[in-house]
C-alpha cells in the first residue's frame, strides 16, 4: 500500500464516539526559520501521543529535516543551526515519516493554524495532500475554562508561557519542538480537567 492510500485510509477512521480518554490525539509543535508561510521552512517537527490521559513520552516523534533557508535571528532562539545535524531526511522523506505517526489522530497545537499551515504548505511543496485531521488549539480551548466576568479581564491571545504560567509547567526545553509539545500536552490535561468542572468535558465539546 502507498503512503498515500495509506494516509487516506487512516484518516478516514476517525470515530466521533469515543470519549476524551480513548482518542488518541497527536500533540505536535513546529520550530521554523520564521513565519511566512510561502517562503520560511519547517526546522523541526516534534510530537507526542496523548491517550487514556497519559502522554507517551516513549511513542515520540521528532525529525529535523533538511533545509537550505535559514535565519540568523530565529536561530536565537531555537537553536537549531544549519550544522546542528550532519544527516537529515529530506523534507518529503521528513512529512512521509510523520503522516505514519499521525494517522488518523485529532492534532492537538497551541496555535495550531500556524503549525499547520506551515506543514500543509511543505506537503504542498512536495506533492502530497493537505492534512485532513480534526485539531484542536490549547490557546482557544484556555479560553473555555476562564470566568465569565466583566471583574476579569481576558486577553485576545494566550502564548504558550501564558499556559506554562497558569498550570505551573516547567519551562525548560520551551522553543524546542518535542519541548513545546510537551508543554502544550499537559496544558492540554489541565484544560481537559477545568472543562469537566464545568461538565464540558465530551470529545464534541472540545470543537464547540
Amino acid at each position: 500500500m502507498s503512503l498515500f492510500n495509506f494516509w487516506k485510509k487512516e484518516v478516514s477512521l476517525f470515530n466521533e464516539n469515543l470519549t476524551i480518554e480513548e482518542t488518541r490525539f497527536v500533540v505536535l509543535d513546529t520550530e521554523t526559520t520564521g513565519f511566512d508561510y510561502d517562503n520560511d521552512r519547517i526546522l523541526c517537527i516534534g510530537a507526542l501521543v496523548l491517550q487514556n490521559g497519559t502522554i507517551s513520552i516513549q511513542n515520540s516523534f521528532e525529525v529535523y529535516p533538511e533545509q537550505d533557508h535559514y535565519d540568523k535571528a530565529t536561530a536565537q532562539i531555537h537553536g537549531i543551526l544549519k550544522a546542528f545535524i550532519i544527516q537529515r531526511p529530506t523534507e518529503l522523506e521528513a512529512l512521509e515519516q510523520f503522516l505514519v505517526f499521525l494517522g488518523d489522530s485529532i492534532i492537538i497545537a497551541h496555535h495550531t493554524v500556524f503549525d499547520v499551515t506551515m506543514i500543509n504548505k511543505a506537503l504542498e511543496r512536495n506533492g502530497l495532500p493537505q492534512l485532513t485531521n480534526k485539531r484542536l488549539d490549547t490557546a482557544i480551548l484556555y479560553k473555555k475554562t476562564l470566568i465569565k466576568s466583566h471583574l476579569f479581564e481576558r486577553k485576545d491571545h494566550y502564548t504558550l508561557d501564558d499556559l506554562a504560567d497558569k498550570f505551573d509547567i516547567s519551562k525548560k526545553d520551551r522553543h524546542t519542538a518535542l519541548g513545546d509539545a510537551y508543554i502544550t500536552a499537559i496544558a492540554f490535561l489541565k484544560i481537559v480537567k477545568k472543562l469537566k468542572e464545568k461538565k464540558e468535558s465530551n470529545l464534541n465539546s472540545l470543537f464547540r
